[in-house]
């Protein structure tokens, strides 16, 4: 497994060599530094982390808390905007590399994690599709949910019962998506389809034989 951190820079197109009309998302990709690493076992003397990942730092915080500053002036780092934690990291990283949109190569298939964009406190019609009851005069049902009652079995309210709520901002995660183009010197990161969340958002780009390997099982079952 191998990974960075970026952000969406919103949507675009490219065209192949066939001549090809191929919508694309605009990832700004890293450079991600690497935080630290975590191991199965240790050395003499150190605990087991019990797993083997590497803790990435993406961008720079301004203005840090005095804690999280001080936690990386232990390792000569600069504070970063995030950390994220990538597990069963293939390539061999030591505290301080640079991670850099290199190690993608055009043609391969990412998944990529966000946040999905917040729509904000709605009701079940623009929700869940309900239906809703009359629209003329009169009626005292109309965008309403209804009743969420039951009889005397089981005189209770199902768990689960679509209610109104928040909708979106939720983890939102698209696999096999296809690097169609790679700039190095400007860290941009050019994947074939949509990609979660808003512009600006963070999101997690991930490649590894389990990641394919589960979507494909998930598309078969």
């Amino acid at each position: 497994m191998i990974g960075l951190i970026g952000k969406k820079s919103g949507m675009s197109h490219i065209f192949t060599g066939d001549g090809e009309f191929v919508p694309v998302t605009v990832l700004d990709a890293g450079p991600c530094i690497v935080v630290e690493k975590r191991e199965q076992e240790t050395g003499a003397g150190h605990t087991k982390d019990g797993y083997s990942a590497v803790i990435l730092g993406f961008g720079e915080r301004k203005k840090p808390t005095k804690p999280y500053a001080g936690m990386f002036k232990k390792l000569n780092l600069k504070p970063p905007e995030l950390i994220r934690e990538i597990k069963n990291w293939d390539k061999d990283m030591k505290t301080g590399d640079i991670v850099t949109v290199d190690i993608f190569e055009i043609g391969s298939k990412v998944s990529v994690t966000g946040y999905s964009k917040g729509k904000g406190f709605t009701g079940v019609i623009k929700g869940y599709g309900f239906k809703g009851g009359p629209g003329s005069h009169g009626s005292s049902f109309h965008r309403r949910a209804g009743s969420i009652g039951s009889s005397a079995t089981p005189s209770r309210v199902w768990k689960g019962h679509k209610m109104p709520g928040r909708m979106g901002t939720k983890k939102v995660t698209v696999k096999n998506l296809e690097i169609m183009k790679v700039e190095k010197e400007k860290n941009l990161l050019f994947v074939k389809g949509q990609v979660p969340g808003p512009k600006n958002g963070i999101v997690i780009i991930k490649q590894g034989k389990n990641v394919i390997a589960r979507s494909k099982a998930t598309k078969q079952s």
